[in-house]
């Protein structure tokens, strides 16, 4: 009898332990999630993919002229120029080229697909009154700086913003709901420099220091990114000035798929005496002052994309100071320019938008007449037609045809017009290698007696790739073509390579090499730089 009822009471737990194991199935079927709290393992996070372009906002979305802003341009030395137009844009970011091989990225493993924001290079064809060449080095061929993205991309999209902080990041100092991300670099450089038969040597140190700040909003988006470098030469002789540049640039989240981007921006930097528009035989060329401003709005119906944007850039040169110690007063290049576009894209899917864009402007020169008595005000009219395309984070980009016209007031000045070529394309066929390709035309302004300007054709590429989890190699080249229609043309080859070791998360250890050929008529000139340098970041 005892053992029957023994057996009754093991058959009756048996059954409730069943019906117990049925339940706690069944609640984990109802709420994983509940169930998953429980458990001493918790599943590991997703990997956070870098996706250059978010799908609300694909390339030259954010209303800059085409795929960059008007700001330093990336990848390669030649890009570089000041940007001779406002943006009509979300943003002029802010990163100089430069051939430094520093990464500003807490996390190395990032290193060979963070770039740095910003950068000068715009998208579609540009009127830059008196701008620097793009050939030009940023600051003073300074190979410690970050390395930039190639081109500028725009400042709102996910490959320029420093990211908000994950939990457990160290890097940055949070402020609020901001976070900061300083970083200073130190770097000893030798430069050579050939031309024609004279040879030119100088060892110098550079220190770049260099923040960004950037917001970390449920909605809205503000970031600011500054950055100064100062050079010393050793050995003594004329030091250089320091110079530096800031932007900011706020996006509104608006109703109705609708975004604003308000930005401003302060650049400064002395003429490079390669630009065509340099003084001759000057000791120190002309410091320029550029400020810009820029609205844009964009919105989504369905499947249309618009976007109108407006923009301002005000630009004054200081006086050049001469062998024999006297100053030539250049004020008569000081002008401000206002410019607005219009875009229109159709979606004919996720992936491929081709668009059509109109843009006009205004360039007022503070003098009616230069110091040549020409009147160098002028209009500007411009089209172009292309397409956006995202396959993924393997190949995204933009490419763009069209024409572009300047007319001066002075009916002396024969017009200046063009075809132009601009795009953007990021290819990276495997994780850890990153190919980047960039076109840009611009018309630039000349101030030679009788002279309308130039075309200027540029082409950078980048290749990045992660050699080790704290190792990333570069290699970068590009070209600039100018055109001159009263002059024989001009070209500069460039191409570089460079190591970037992450000695820990806050120490990079950078090294740099760039050769530059400009081949011109009469006297060719070829520059060989190379750098060595440390930066410390937060």
């Amino acid at each position: 009898m005892q053992m029957t009822v023994m057996k009754q009471q093991g058959g009756r737990q048996a059954l409730h332990r069943q019906a117990v194991a049925i339940l706690l199935a069944c609640s984990t079927l109802s709420a994983p999630a509940m169930a998953l709290a429980q458990t001493l393992y918790p599943a590991p996070a997703e990997p956070q993919e870098r996706n250059i372009y978010s799908p609300t906002n694909p390339v030259n979305n954010d209303g800059r002229e085409g795929t960059w802003a008007t700001a330093p341009a990336i990848g390669v030395t030649p890009l570089r120029t000041r940007p001779a137009m406002p943006s009509t844009s979300s943003n002029a970011s802010a990163e100089p080229a430069s051939a430094a091989l520093s990464n500003t990225s807490g996390d190395p493993t990032a290193a060979a697909t963070d770039t740095a924001d910003p950068a000068s290079l715009t998208t579609g064809a540009v009127t830059s009154g008196n701008s620097t060449p793009v050939n030009d080095p940023p600051y003073a061929e300074d190979l410690n700086q970050p390395y930039p993205d190639l081109l500028d991309p725009p400042a709102d999209d996910p490959a320029t913003e420093e990211a908000a902080a994950l939990p457990g990041d160290p890097t940055g100092i949070r402020l609020g709901t901001l976070l900061l991300r300083p970083s200073i670099g130190q770097s000893i450089n030798r430069e050579t420099i050939r031309d024609g038969d004279t040879e030119t040597k100088r060892n110098y140190l550079g220190t770049t220091i260099r923040g960004t700040l950037t917001s970390d909003w449920a909605r809205h988006q503000l970031s600011v990114t500054g950055e100064t470098v100062i050079e010393r030469n050793l050995g003594g002789g004329e030091q250089p000035k320091p110079e530096g540049q800031i932007d900011a640039n706020l996006r509104l989240d608006l109703a109705d798929e609708t975004i604003a981007n308000i930005s401003a921006g302060y650049d400064f930097e002395r003429e490079d005496n390669s630009d065509p528009n340099a003084i001759g035989g000057a000791s120190a060329q002309s410091a320029v002052q550029q400020f810009n401003g820029g609205l844009t709005l964009e919105r989504d119906a369905g499947t249309l994309r618009g976007l109108a944007g407006l923009g301002i850039s005000r630009e004054i040169y200081g006086d050049a100071e001469l062998q024999d110690g006297s100053s030539l007063d250049l004020g008569d290049r000081d002008h401000t320019l206002v410019d607005g576009r219009l875009r229109l894209g159709y979606e004919l899917s996720p992936t491929l938008i081709p668009f059509v864009e109109v843009r006009g402007g205004r360039n007022f020169y503070d003098r009616t007449q230069d110091s040549a008595g020409y009147e160098r005000s002028s209009w500007t009219y411009g089209g172009r037609g292309g397409v956006e395309f995202d396959l993924s984070e393997k190949l995204r980009g933009e490419l763009g045809l069209g024409y572009e016209r300047v007319e001066y007031d002075d009916s002396r000045l024969a017009a200046l017009d063009g075809l132009t070529v601009d795009g953007r394309t990021v290819w990276s066929p495997q994780r850890g290698t990153e190919l980047e390709l960039a076109l840009r035309t611009t018309l630039q302004d000349a101030t030679a007696a009788g002279a309308s300007g130039w075309v200027e054709y540029n082409l950078a590429a980048t290749l990045t790739h992660q050699l080790r989890h704290n190792l990333v190699g570069r290699l970068t080249g590009g070209a600039t073509e100018r055109v001159f229609p009263q002059a024989s043309d001009e070209t500069t080859w460039i191409s570089g390579a460079g190591l970037t070791w992450s000695l820990s998360r806050y120490l990079d250890l950078t090294g740099a090499v760039e050769y530059e050929y400009t081949d011109r008529t009469g006297t060719d000139t070829k520059t060989l730089r190379a750098g060595l340098g440390l930066t410390l970041r937060r």
